[in-house]
C-alpha cells in the first residue's frame, strides 16, 4: 500500500506541474487530468511488469480462504523437500551395508548434513529471488532441480563423492528454493492466524518422514537405491510443480537497490535471535541421530522399539508444530518460542542423561518432539512479527545462516565427543552436549523476550 500511495504522491506532483502551464483550469477540470494520469501510469507499471516478476493478490482478504490453499500448497513442499531430507538414514543404510561397505559411516552421512547444511547456507539467494521473481517460478525451479539431481543421483553408484554433490549439495539447492517461499509467504496472507498457519506449513516435513522414510526402505527392498532415487525424483517434482501453481504472494514486495539489506545485523533483537537459532540447531539433531543408537547400546531395547524412537519424534513434532502453533497467539510468540526451547532441553537433561531406561527414553522422544517443532516453526513468525512480512524471505534467509552454522558445528561435534571421548560406548557427554546448547538457546530467547518487553507476564 506504500508503494501505491509513493506512486499516487508522485502522479499528483506530476499533474500539478503539468497543469501549471494552462491558463486558470477549474478544480474539476485539473482532478480529472490528476486521476486519467494517475490511471496511464498505474496501468502502463501494470504492463510493465512481466510474468516472472513479483506479482501480489491484495484483492484477497487477510485470514481469507485463499491463505489456507497457500498453506496447503506449503505444507506439501516441505513434505517432499525436508521429508526426503528426514529419510536420508534409509539410503545411509544401504549405502553402509552393501553399496559402499568399505566407506565409513562419517563419510557416508556427510550427504545428509550437506543436505541440510547447503539448504540453509543458500537461504540467501533464495530469498532474494523470492523478492524480484513470481513465487511460484522460484518454486517450481527448485521443485525441477530437487527432482533432476534425485534422478541423476541414481547413476552414480560408483563414487561416494558424486552422491555429495547430486543427492547433497544439488539437492539441497533446489530444496532451499522451496523452503524459503514455503516458511515465509504464509505470514504474509495471516495476522491473527499466523503462527497456526506457519506450523501446519513446517508440519509437512515432520509428516513427510514419518511416511517417506518407510516407503523409501520398501523401494530399496524391492527396486533398490537406483530406482528409489528415480522415482522419489519423479514424484517430488510433480507434486511440487502442482504445489507451486498456489504459491503466491499477496504483497508486492519492492525490489531495494541493496540486493541483500545488512542493516538488520546492527539490531539487537536480530542478533539475539541469530545466536539463540545457532544453538539452538546446534544441539537440535543430537536426539535424532543417537537417541535410537542409544536406545539399542545402552538400553538394550528391542530393536524394532529403538528404531521407532525417530518415527515418534517425527509425530509428536508434527502434533507439536501445529499446538504451538495456536498457544502462540495466547502466550505470545516470543514467549511460546522461549517455552518451547526451554522444554526441549529440560526433556535433554532430565528425562535422557541421568537414565538408562525404556521409560525414560520414550518419554524423552515424546516430550523433545512435541517441543522442538516449536522452535522451528516459530522463528519465521517471530521474524514476521518484529520487521514485517515486507522483508521476511530476505531476513530468514540471513537467519538460515545460523542453522547452517548450527548444523555444521553441532552433527560433526556431537559424533566427535562419542568417538573420542565416549569411546563408543559412553553417550552422557554427546547428551550434556545437546542439551546445554538448546537452554543456551532459551537463555538467548528469554533476553530477546526482555529486549522487547520488561513486565514478567506481558504477552509478547
Amino acid at each position: 500500500m506504500s508503494h501505491a500511495k509513493s506512486e499516487s504522491n508522485g502522479s499528483e506532483s506530476f499533474n500539478q506541474q503539468t497543469v501549471g502551464f494552462n491558463a486558470a483550469p477549474d478544480a474539476t477540470s485539473e482532478k480529472s487530468v490528476a486521476s486519467g494520469l494517475l490511471d496511464t501510469a498505474t496501468d502502463h507499471e501494470a504492463q510493465k511488469r512481466r510474468w516472472w516478476q513479483n506479482k501480489s493478490l491484495e484483492e484477497k482478504p487477510i485470514d481469507g480462504t485463499y491463505g489456507w490453499v497457500v498453506v496447503a500448497a506449503g505444507c506439501f513442499m516441505l513434505m517432499f523437500s525436508m521429508g526426503c531430507v528426514n529419510s536420508y538414514g534409509s539410503y545411509q543404510t544401504y549405502y553402509h551395508l552393501h553399496q559402499f561397505p568399505s566407506e565409513p559411516v562419517s563419510t557416508l552421512s556427510w550427504v545428509g548434513t550437506l543436505q541440510f547444511a547447503v539448504m540453509n547456507l543458500f537461504g540467501i539467494p533464495a530469498g532474494i529471488l523470492c523478492e524480484r521473481l513470481d513465487t511460484r517460478l522460484v518454486t517450481f525451479t527448485g521443485g525441477l532441480i530437487m527432482g533432476i539431481s534425485l534422478i541423476i543421483a541414481s547413476f552414480c553408484d560408483g563414487a561416494v563423492w558424486k552422491l555429495m554433490l547430486t543427492q547433497g549439495i544439488v539437492f539441497a539447492i533446489g530444496a532451499s528454493l522451496v523452503f524459503i517461499p514455503a516458511t515465509s509467504i504464509p505470514s504474509q496472507w495471516f495476522t491473527s492466524r499466523r503462527a497456526l498457519a506457519v506450523g501446519i506449513v513446517v508440519a509437512g516435513s515432520g509428516i513427510g518422514g514419518l511416511w517417506l522414510t518407510p516407503a523409501t526402505n520398501g523401494m530399496i527392498d524391492s527396486l533398490g537405491t537406483a530406482w528409489a532415487l528415480r522415482i522419489t525424483g519423479i514424484i517430488v517434482f510433480v507434486v511440487n510443480s502442482i504445489a507451486s501453481l498456489f504459491m503466491r504472494n499477496r504483497l508486492h514486495v519492492q525490489t531495494r537497490d541493496k540486493i541483500v539489506d545488512f542493516s538488520v545485523l546492527g539490531d539487537i533483537k536480530f542478533l539475539l535471535i541469530f545466536a539463540g537459532a545457532v544453538c539452538g540447531t546446534t544441539g537440535y539433531f543430537t536426539p535424532l541421530f543417537s537417541l535410537p543408537a542409544f536406545g539399542l547400546q545402552v538400553v538394550h531395547m528391542k530393536p524394532s522399539l529403538a528404531n521407532n524412537l525417530l518415527t515418534i519424534i517425527n509425530a509428536a513434532s508434527t502434533v507439536g508444530r501445529v499446538v504451538t502453533g495456536q498457544a502462540a497467539p495466547l502466550l505470545g510468540t516470543v514467549n511460546t518460542l522461549a517455552l518451547c526451547t526451554f522444554v526441549a532441553s529440560f526433556s535433554i537433561l532430565v528425562f535422557w542423561l541421568p537414565f538408562e531406561a525404556t521409560g525414560t527414553a520414550v518419554a524423552c522422544a515424546v516430550i523433545y518432539g512435541l517441543f522442538c517443532g516449536g522452535f522451528i516453526s516459530l522463528l519465521p513468525v517471530v521474524i514476521a512479527n518484529l520487521w514485517g512480512v515486507q522483508r521476511i524471505s530476505t531476513i530468514i534467509g540471513l537467519l538460515y545462516i545460523a542453522s547452517f552454522i548450527g548444523t555444521m558445528v553441532g552433527a560433526p561435534s556431537s559424533g566427535a565427543i562419542f568417538d573420542n571421548i565416549g569411546h563408543d560406548i559412553n553417550y552422557k557427554n554427546t547428551i550434556a552436549f545437546s542439551g546445554v546448547f538448546m537452554f543456551c538457546a532459551f537463555a538467548f530467547f528469554v533476553c530477546l523476550r526482555f529486549a522487547l518487553c520488561r513486565p514478567l507476564f506481558k504477552k509478547v
